[in-house]
């Protein structure tokens, strides 16, 4: 399958099952990468159901609709936008309640195999990293304008790296000599601050951490996770797909508690107030999908249903 080729979709089932489908729904992938999970869900709506797919990146766009075995009786939106603008979006479209949110968080994997954007410490390329190359600030911009204090929170709250600040140090007086610009020149910096034998993790968390603040990817999953809570429906599922405890961290808070500091609230019977129920525990990869999908290795879906009050 072409498709697969592009992106490998992760827990393809176990999070399509989680929706708990209606054929004459209507869903939302914020996340559309290779359409993985865009095609399952199409192949289980009729024609009076209706998906739309969010992606920010033209290129998953443009594949998408070069793809000719995506197919199905329902209705397709495409919207080429950040998902963090799902409320006004919905708006737009005139859609005041949904069934069903599904979300792929994090990197697909032709962004970690498409070099030139410069994603991964493996390969050399232009330090980049913005999932819509159109707009925002690049990891370039980031790592030649922020200045000690703000690098090394970047890379201990968002890579929950110990040496953040001794980084942060080295990156500023590296850059005092000439601009870093390529991920090698980067990976060359942060090397000697990190364990050889935690070499690949750590420079990982690096990298992690300057795609989440390049993205803002914190922030919009708020966003997200906010207008999901309006827009469901009573009985309609949200189901996260989530790899890093950062994010997972805001999911769970939200799934349980309702708020993102996860404070639990009670009403006078001892009942949590919230607006979801778990659905089942969290569910993570088989060995058989880490070994044909390595992406899935820290994967962790979470599954919520809107309460009918």
């Amino acid at each position: 399958m072409e498709t697969s080729l592009y992106h490998i979709p992760v827990l393809l089932q176990e999070s399509v099952e989680g929706l708990n489908i209606k054929s004459d729904g209507i869903y939302v992938d914020v996340t559309l990468g290779g359409g993985g999970h865009s095609r399952e869900i199409l192949s289980r709506l009729g024609r009076y159901g209706h998906l739309f797919s969010f992606d920010q990146d033209a290129d998953a766009i443009k594949k998408v609709q070069n793809d000719s075995n995506i197919q199905g009786e329902a209705s397709w939106t495409l919207i080429r936008s950040n998902f963090r603008y799902l409320k006004n979006w919905m708006r737009y479209y005139g859609i005041n309640g949904i069934d069903g949110l599904l979300a792929d968080l994090g990197v697909s994997s032709h962004h970690f195999d498409t070099a030139k954007r410069g994603f991964s410490f493996r390969v050399d390329a232009p330090l980049d990293m913005r999932m819509n190359q159109q707009s925002g600030r690049s990891a370039t911009e980031i790592v030649n304008t922020y200045d000690t204090g703000q690098l090394t929170a970047v890379l201990r709250f968002y890579g929950e790296i110990r040496q953040a600040q001794q980084m942060a140090e080295a990156i500023v007086r590296e850059r005092g000599k000439r601009p870093i610009q390529r991920t090698s020149q980067l990976v060359d910096v942060l090397t000697p601050y990190i364990g050889r034998d935690r070499e690949k993790k750590d420079l990982a968390k690096a990298f992690q951490a300057l795609r989440i603040e390049v993205n803002g990817e914190m922030d919009a999953l708020r966003d997200l996770l906010s207008a999901a809570t309006e827009l469901l429906r009573p009985r309609g599922r949200l189901v996260v797909i989530s790899y890093h405890s950062l994010e997972d961290r805001i999911v769970k808070n939200l799934m349980r508690s309702g708020n993102f500091e996860g404070n639990i609230e009670q009403d006078i019977y001892g009942n949590i107030s919230s607006p979801f129920k778990l659905v089942m525990k969290p569910i993570v990869a088989s060995k058989i999908e880490v070994m044909n999908n390595p992406r899935s290795r820290s994967a962790r879906l979470r599954i919520a249903e809107k309460v009918d009050f």
